[in-house]
């Protein structure tokens, strides 16, 4: 099985979403295909393997289906980065760009113990903007930092070259 090619068959583009000269890379069809989705699952928890971290991040709201059973599989927990205003606890927040306007993203400050190995994981790498800062947060919580897994990197973007240094971990590039 060419699992590349079966990932880049089941994403979808969607011309001006979600605003006018976006082309947004919809997952929706891989996730409907249990082969599709369990390739990728199983690719990241091979590629960092069983036993590495501590915590997987997902940040709102794609990476959060994408992390949860990398979290499983890995044998570690799972910590939410979600929007402004979605937390119940104490937060600690971080704003960034990106392609199309700003952000501001949050993580629960009890979200680590010091030393936690922190795996992030989402479905799409753009600018950097959002994997940088939810690599802020979780440095400011004391995790450690050990990579950043995605589904698609948009290399055109150069979002990569934001992350001073982090380990990424692209399934496709594009």
């Amino acid at each position: 099985m060419d699992l590349d090619k079966l990932i880049q068959d089941r994403i979808r583009d969607v011309s001006d979403y979600p605003k006018p000269g976006v082309l947004f890379k919809d997952i929706t069809p891989l996730l409907a295909d249990h082969v599709a989705f369990a390739g990728v699952v199983d690719t990241v928890v091979n590629h960092y393997g069983r036993g590495t971290v501590d915590k997987i991040v997902g940040i709102e709201a794609r990476g959060f289906i994408l992390a949860a059973p990398v979290a499983y599989h890995m044998g570690a927990g799972f910590v939410p980065v979600r929007k402004k205003g979605k937390l119940p606890a104490q937060t600690y927040e971080q704003s960034y760009e990106l392609e199309y306007g700003t952000e501001t993203i949050e993580m629960h400050t009890d979200a680590f113990v010091p030393g936690d190995r922190v795996l992030i994981v989402d479905d799409v790498l753009a600018t950097g903007g959002t994997a940088r800062a939810a690599a802020e947060l979780v440095r400011r919580g004391g995790g450690e930092v050990v990579g950043l897994s995605v589904l698609m990197e948009l290399s055109f973007l150069n979002g990569r070259d934001k992350l001073d240094g982090l380990d990424v971990h692209a399934m496709v590039t594009v």
